[in-house]
């Protein structure tokens, strides 16, 4: 699974339409109205690195008011629910 971080600049008289409209997209997990340079940020997760060309650019920029991305592609994910599960091996409950 591949995951990228966009951040999003907005109409800010709309972010709370344009964040639903994101967040109802396939593959976008999660949706986060921010503070700072940008006023969104999404989570995206695909399968293969060609779907995020479909769902970026080909979706997500082509909301209304949708003025602008930043995209970052994750190396790795680490998460705290990944850590206890590492931190568990071996151990008898």
């Amino acid at each position: 699974m591949i995951t990228a971080i966009v951040l999003i600049k907005t109409s800010v008289d709309r972010i709370p339409e344009i964040a639903e409209q994101i967040a109802a997209l396939d593959s976008v997990s999660e949706v986060f109205s921010v503070t700072g340079t940008y006023d969104l940020i999404a989570m995206v997760r695909v399968r293969q690195h060609e779907d995020l060309a479909e769902v970026i650019p080909g979706r997500i920029s082509k909301i209304p008011g949708v003025e602008g991305t930043d995209t970052h592609v994750a190396f790795r994910t680490y998460s705290q629910h990944d850590l206890e599960a590492a931190f568990a091996i071996g151990l008898d409950s």
